[in-house]
């Protein structure tokens, strides 16, 4: 296993052969792994090019126009350079800052959505940067591209699970997250420990990420090596979280990564997190309980879990937990 699989999604979404043909290889390549490569995608690169301009836009501003709109308790906004320790990392004890800046955009809600107004954790609208012309344009068109695309992988992996409607309900009004990541260089000589992102797992369903030409991810196979996942042009890597390895009782990984940029160069990267709603109770499915495979994990309800880690790993989500 020197390097995580790829997998071929052209036609997803468009034939029940075709889908349950990609669920099959999709239990395949991430009950092994956690993680694969999806070619063959519906985004278009002329948007993915755009998405990563914008995003070296942003991040070359100064600092006291990206601290304007620091991250805030909605879980939006810039988090600062070594803004957020993995502080509840199941892969290693984690001591240093993540050596990165990024913004966060979730799911643009107003006021009188009926999330905002009953009051569910996260639940609000973007801090939008000013000055940055096309820029909301961009990620907008971006996040909704992305959900369909997640609402198709997701529709083909709870049909291979068995799922009994309960998982895909979970994603009618599900929580989103675009992430802007900057990796400036790190010294060569660094400590071992130092990392862009420490390894973790994601905590969520799953993870798309866009990344440029500079390289750095790398993941934890289950036999405990760490192999480099190299970009590939016009590729996408999608890995499996928290969440959805519960959902499948462990049969699913989450497969610990992390990131370190020691090229000399800028790094970006964009991940898109595609996760349920908030109010979901995530227990094992049915389909993935029997005598021989007890269930591993009890429920618990996403919007808890999530506050946990948001307010134990992120300097402004502490300043908010009191």
């Amino acid at each position: 296993m020197s390097s995580i699989p790829v997998i071929d999604v052209s036609g997803i979404g468009t034939d029940p052969g075709i889908d349950a043909d990609l669920g099959r290889e999709f239990l395949s390549a991430y009950g092994n792994w956690g993680f694969g490569y999806l070619i063959g995608h519906p985004i278009d690169q002329t948007l993915i090019d755009a998405l990563f301009e914008q995003s070296r836009t942003f991040h070359a501003q100064p600092s006291t126009a990206k601290n304007k709109i620091l991250v805030n308790k909605q879980h939006r906004g810039f988090i600062p350079f070594k803004g957020s320790t993995d502080v509840n990392s199941s892969v290693e004890t984690v001591t240093k800052p993540n050596q990165s800046e990024s913004l966060m955009l979730l799911r643009d809600l107003p006021a009188d959505h009926p999330e905002v107004l009953a009051g569910n954790y996260l639940a609000g609208a973007n801090q939008w940067p000013s000055d940055l012309p096309n820029f909301v344009n961009v990620m907008t068109q971006y996040q909704q591209e992305m959900w369909k695309f997640s609402s198709q992988l997701i529709n083909v992996i709870a049909r291979a699970l068995n799922d009994d409607g309960s998982m895909r309900e979970a994603f009618e009004s599900p929580t989103t997250w675009l992430r802007l990541l900057h990796y400036p260089p790190q010294d060569p000589q660094s400590p071992s420990d130092e990392f862009g992102s420490a390894p973790h797992t994601d905590f969520g369903a799953i993870t798309l990420l866009a990344q440029d030409d500079v390289g750095g991810l790398s993941v934890k196979t289950p036999g405990g090596e760490w192999v480099d996942v190299p970009p590939m042009p016009h590729a996408f890597v999608m890995n499996v979280g928290d969440m959805l390895h519960r959902w499948s009782n462990g049969r699913l990984l989450s497969t610990p990564h992390r990131v370190t940029n020691r090229s000399g160069l800028e790094r970006y990267s964009v991940p898109f997190f595609f996760d349920p709603n908030v109010t979901t109770v995530i227990e094992p499915l049915p389909s993935c309980v029997d005598s021989a495979h007890p269930p591993l994990f009890t429920p618990l309800t996403f919007g808890d879990f999530l506050r946990n880690e948001l307010e134990s790993s992120y300097d402004n989500h502490k300043n908010d937990a009191s």
